[in-house]
């Protein structure tokens, strides 16, 4: 309900379309200009399985900001946020198409390169023809690179650039007409070393386990599904400003193999040690190996659709899974949901769907909002 007031206060003009708050229709409005908008979350309200459908002119003028958009929807924890977001960005393009047909003076290009000169063209990546994007590169202090889009536009440097960081937090500059992109480069720095126990955990978390989801993570990305055995995981949220706090943790897989972990994660929580890693933590407190990519394969827990027979689906891997024992075929959601859909047999209720499992008939319930058997 606050969530609700809040949205309404910062975002008129866009309004809930039904008692769930699970749709939402109207507009944005960035620079004078409104622009419709639909935002629909799913029964669970997660953000990161929202659609966003928007007129044909704004989908136009956000088509470069698309893999941005991604990102914040994963890491905004509310809709109000991502909206907030989504103006921030809408802003930005709206201003970089502008520019596009605003005549630079040639005070503009002097500065810009006197500027670059000053950096280093050893730390410059990326220069487009007009000079309006400059890619900068950065290594951190454990050896990762780094990179930062600076978008200029024709008041450079009395304004400043648009910075597009692959962050998990908004990267804001102080600046003044007299900086210059050294002092741009060197706020980069200080955030990345203010990122470097958040990066060193997942590091450690992508290098020593076996990551489900996401795939190919970005460094945005805060959320890791890991391995703990066949056709179960964890998925672990990890705070940006608190890498080494007990993370989220959201288990995935049969009930009978999933409980004893919840029940171990509730009792040993007052043993978490924020003096120690994550991962070591997590190990500690479920009692467990997390499989090592050093002697096992992917392939040796992460088992197809026993639907579609494929392991990805929409970049999604099975998430369902059969809690009978001896059976234990795991299936993506959405194939599960259409396989007892189309059964004779099978009832709905809401947003629930009992059936039988599609391999030992075992009475299973789906529900679609919180994606588990």
């Amino acid at each position: 309900m606050a969530g609700s007031r809040a949205l309404l206060r910062q975002f008129p003009l866009l309004l809930p379309q039904n008692r769930q708050g699970t749709a939402y229709e109207g507009f944005v409005t960035a620079q004078g200009r409104d622009f419709h908008i639909r935002v629909l979350l799913p029964e669970d309200l997660q953000l990161k399985n929202a659609r966003i459908e928007c007129s044909w002119s704004l989908k136009k003028i956000l088509h470069r900001y698309q893999h941005i958009l991604k990102q914040r929807l994963h890491s905004c924890p509310d809709l109000v946020s991502f909206m907030v977001e989504l103006r921030t960005v809408l802003e930005i393009a709206l201003k970089n198409t502008q520019d596009l047909h605003v005549p630079r003076p040639p005070e503009y290009y002097s500065c810009l390169v006197r500027d670059l000169e000053i950096l280093g063209w050893n730390k410059v990546a990326y220069v487009d023809t007009g000079l309006t994007t400059v890619k900068l590169k950065a290594e951190d202090s454990c050896g990762r690179q780094h990179l930062i889009t600076l978008k200029l536009n024709a008041k450079y440097p009395t304004e400043p650039p648009d910075c597009l960081v692959d962050f998990p937090v908004q990267f804001a500059i102080s600046w003044m007409p007299q900086n210059s992109l050294l002092d741009i480069y060197n706020q980069f720095l200080a955030a990345l070393e203010s990122l470097k126990e958040f990066w060193d955990v997942l590091d450690e978390i992508d290098g020593k386990t076996w990551v489900l989801e996401p795939e190919n993570p970005t460094r945005s990305a805060t959320a890791r599904r890991i391995a703990i055995g066949n056709n179960v995981s964890v998925n672990v949220e990890v705070d940006p400003h608190h890498p080494n706090m007990l993370p989220e943790c959201y288990f995935l897989g049969a009930d009978h193999a999933v409980a004893p972990l919840r029940t171990k994660l509730n009792n040993n929580m007052h043993l978490w040690d924020p003096e120690i890693s994550l991962l070591q933590n997590l190990k500690d407190l479920l009692e467990i190996e997390f499989p090592s990519r050093a002697v096992l394969e992917k392939s040796d827990f992460a088992r197809d659709c026993g639907i579609c027979y494929a392991y990805r689906l929409d970049g999604a891997a099975p998430d369902q899974v059969c809690d009978e024992p001896r059976c234990g075929q795991p299936f993506h959601q959405a194939c599960l949901y259409e396989w007892l859909q189309g059964l004779p047999t099978s009832r709905q209720s809401f947003n629930v769907i009992f059936g039988e499992c599609p391999y030992c008939n075992k009475p299973l319930t789906l529900k679609s909002s919180t994606k588990k058997l």
